[in-house]
Formats: structure tokens, sequence, C-alpha cells
């Protein structure tokens, strides 16, 4: 993969991941992150109002992506930042044989992109770059843009042919989606790639699945859980409201994770201050007795004094962050 630049010289882009607002439709998020020159990395947060009745438009955007544990080569589509979804990620380093552009961010298809620069510029490098050709200039009738990756690095453009005759600000309609369905699996064949149904358990097994089955897998996305219980989504969410889990823990435990490191990172570094190493290491028994009560009991809500202390860890790094760029 070329390295992604705007210029000869200057950083180069490796990552791009857009989030959508899940109750405000129109505010949209971007993370972009650029290598420089010296090797380092700059992670830059946007915030965006894609208007219906009028020009997009760049917000001063508080950094909210940048405060998450997850680094940003580690964020995929569908991922669920409190009340943001991610809807397209673009990792340089590591590209899938297929890659989707939706239509809301394709310049070609929402030329109302254009009024906001510092996301289009690198949506449109991400395109030309990837797929060895230019986004062309709007038409009511177009092809899905699928980027496809062969054996020897080769990147080529594929068309399944698509009438977007929707509003773009908003969902497609379900014979849209249909259709993009069908020319995605059609693609897929066509390459080799072979498409398996997996069978879902049936209501049986469904209704003997306990707490403690569900507890399992509390430390992954409630979508890797499903897959491993081999039930639906839909299913498990169900099952949750069944034994009063209001929503899927992972996100308080993997947080409850990222503490515990953190303090133990922080005790072996205060090995000789003995009073700071004690009351670190109480601190950290106090996650760990938190943690293992949250996973018998996954209703229960993380402690007003663990998000003060996630809080304040959030805020150094963020500072550190910022004192290093």
């Amino acid at each position: 993969m070329p390295l992604l630049r705007h210029a000869a010289k200057g950083p180069c882009l490796t990552t791009l991941v857009v989030f959508e607002n899940t109750i405000n439709k129109e505010l949209i998020r971007s993370l972009h992150v650029y290598r420089l020159e010296n090797g380092e990395e700059n992670e830059v947060e946007r915030e965006f109002v894609f208007r219906k009745d009028g020009p997009y438009v760049e917000t001063a955007a508080a950094p909210l992506l940048l405060l998450q544990e997850v680094p940003a080569h580690e964020l995929f589509e569908g991922r669920v930042i409190g009340l943001w979804l991610c809807s397209f990620a673009f990792h340089a380093h590591r590209l899938p044989r297929f890659f989707f552009i939706p239509s809301l961010l394709s310049i070609s298809r929402n030329p109302k992109l254009k009024s906001i620069p510092t996301l289009a510029n690198d949506l449109q490098l991400i395109f030309q770059r990837g797929c060895g050709t230019e986004d062309r200039g709007p038409s009511r009738e177009l092809s899905k843009e699928t980027c496809t990756r062969d054996g020897d690095n080769h990147y080529h453009l594929k068309r399944s042919l698509l009438v977007l005759d929707q509003d773009l600000n908003c969902l497609p309609n379900s014979g849209a989606t249909s259709e993009l369905l069908k020319s995605r699996q059609t693609e897929q064949n066509a390459t080799g790639v072979a498409v398996k149904k997996k069978k879902r358990a049936d209501s049986k097994d469904v209704a003997r699945i306990a707490l403690e089955d569900l507890a399992k897998y509390f430390d992954l996305p409630i979508v890797e859980a499903s897959r491993n219980l081999n039930v639906g989504l839909t299913v498990l969410k169900r099952k949750c409201r069944e034994f009063g889990i209001p929503r899927w823990p992972h996100r308080k435990i993997k947080s409850l994770d990222g503490l515990i490191r953190d303090l133990q990172e922080e005790a072996e570094q205060r090995q000789q201050d003995e009073a700071a190493a004690y009351a670190v290491a109480k601190r950290r028994m106090m996650l760990e007795t938190e943690k293992e009560s949250i996973e018998k009991e996954p209703f229960i809500e993380l402690k007003s004094e663990t998000k003060r202390f996630r809080q304040d860890i959030f805020k150094r790094r963020h500072k550190a962050r910022a004192l290093k760029n």
C-alpha cells in the first residue's frame, strides 16, 4: 500500500475512522492518525454537522474518542463508544480484501462533503490511492465503490450497479440495501471467497442458556459474544433482559482491566516509596473486587469513585499527549 500523502513531503495518513451519533444523526466525528516524517504519530479528532438543509460545517471538538482506552488502529466498523457508532474504518497497515466507502462519505455521491475539506481530502486520498482511480463527479445512477486486492497487493476497482435514489443524509431504503448485499455476495463468490452460513442454536438451546454461560463472554464485545454462544444478536439482547442486564458489561470490565494495568505499572514505578506503593495496591485491590462483583452481577454500575479515577487518568493522558505534540 503506498503512503497516503497530500503532498510529496509531509505527514501520511495511516488511520481514519468515522463515527455517527446514534441520537442526532447530523453529528459526525472523525479520528485521523498521521505519521510524521520523524516517525511519530499525530492524532486529530474532528466533529462535523451534516446538515440536511444546508452545507456541512466543522465545529470545535472537545476530545472524546481520544480519551478512550482503545487505540485508533483497533477501532472497527460497528464499534460503539457511548452514543457514537463507527460507520467507516480505514487502516493503511491492514487492508481487507474488500472495503466499502458508504454513500454518505463518497464525494461523487455526496458533493456536500466538499464543504468540509479536512475530512473530504482524506476520504478522497483513501479512494484515489487505494483503488487507483479518481472519485468522479456526482451522478444519480452510480455504482458501489468496492476496493479489491489481489495476491500481489495491486488494487483494482470493481463496480456493482446500484441506483441511489434516497436522501444521502438518511439510511438507505430496504430495496437498495438488499441490492447491495446481493452485490457483495456475488463479488465474494466471483473471487473464490466461500460464503458459509452458520446454523444458529434452536429455541431449546437458547432457553438453556444461563447467566453463567453469558458471564464467560462478558469480557468480549456483544457481537463476538453472540458468535461464541451461536445465537443472534437480538436473541442475546433478549436473554440479557431476562437476567436483568440492561447493557452488556464488556465496556465496564475492559475499563476496569485498563485501570488495573495502569495501577500495576504505577506500582512498579513506586516500589521505593512504601506509602505510595501501599496506596496503589489498595486501590488496585478495590478495582479487582469491583470487577468480580460486576462479573457476578453485571447490572451493577461502576462506582462514582472509580469513574472519577478513570476521568483523572484520561485527563492526564490527554495532557501528556498534547504536550508531546
